[in-house]
């Protein structure tokens, strides 16, 4: 789950998020996954690997920081570099778009609904445990849903919004969410891989579907609290229409 830490992380310098001198909140939101890919010593990473993990964390809050403060498309890939004292070729040698910047801090739910799915209770159909799951992440209010309304969340849902070259890239990520819950249903529910596909089409629709109208809501102002109920009820209502064309999805054996 994604989770908020309205402190400033004490594993960056303050350099690394700070703007003409003033910390810009929101740097440490949606912490992203940094694969290790160095020998680790008693499975920690090694003094090479802890490098390439601050200077990843370094770009990417000074990124965030600077996106969050004057807008994405008025933040040069340059300004980033700078901002986070690394080179330009550096800078992509970590992220190959300007947009990866923003979305690598989501790539941990490009999975989540394939890794519910195969984590299901046996007697648990699919849409029964994403249900249970997409419910619980709204109680706690997981930005994923679209329902958190912390003001650095609710700026980061906006900037996305506004800028259709992230808007494009969370494309990407939604057909990489569609792949990976294919292959977890085609897997579990033991189900033609064209069904498998067909089911996750329509179930990472609307998951997108409803987080981005929570999102949309809450960006613009409304309480997340006050729209709680209406988004649990949007989301019984989306599942009531699955239910419909995927109650023969067999249950976890």
């Amino acid at each position: 789950m994604l989770s908020v830490n309205t402190v400033t992380p004490s594993h960056l310098n303050a350099p690394d998020q700070l703007t003409e001198g003033k910390y810009i909140p929101g740097a440490e939101i949606y912490q992203g996954q940094f694969s290790v890919t160095v020998d680790a010593v008693d499975g920690k990473p090694g003094l090479r690997e802890r490098k390439k993990q601050r200077t990843h964390a370094a770009i990417s809050d000074a990124a965030i920081s600077l996106f969050l403060e004057h807008g994405f498309n008025q933040v040069s890939v340059a300004q980033v570099a700078e901002a986070a004292e690394v080179s330009k070729r550096t800078l992509f040698a970590y992220f190959p778009t300007k947009e990866d910047l923003v979305v690598h801090r989501l790539a941990d739910h490009e999975t989540e609904s394939a890794r519910v799915v195969r984590a299901r209770p046996p007697g648990t159909d699919p849409l029964t445990a994403l249900r249970e799951h997409f419910l619980k992440g709204l109680r706690e209010r997981d930005p994923i849903t679209g329902l958190n309304d912390h003001p650095a969340v609710r700026r980061l849902h906006r900037m996305i919004l506004d800028a259709p070259s992230l808007v494009a890239r969370m494309a990407r990520f939604k057909t990489g969410a569609e792949h990976a819950l294919t292959e977890a249903l085609r897997e579990t529910a033991d189900i033609p891989e064209l069904t498998a596909r067909l089911a996750a089409v329509q179930i990472v629709a609307v998951h997108w579907a409803l987080a981005d109208d929570n999102a949309e809501r809450v960006a613009y102002g409304e309480p997340a609290d006050e729209r709680y109920a209406g988004a649990v009820a949007d989301m019984e209502h989306a599942f009531a229409l699955l239910e419909n064309g995927l109650r023969h999805l067999p249950p976890q054996q």
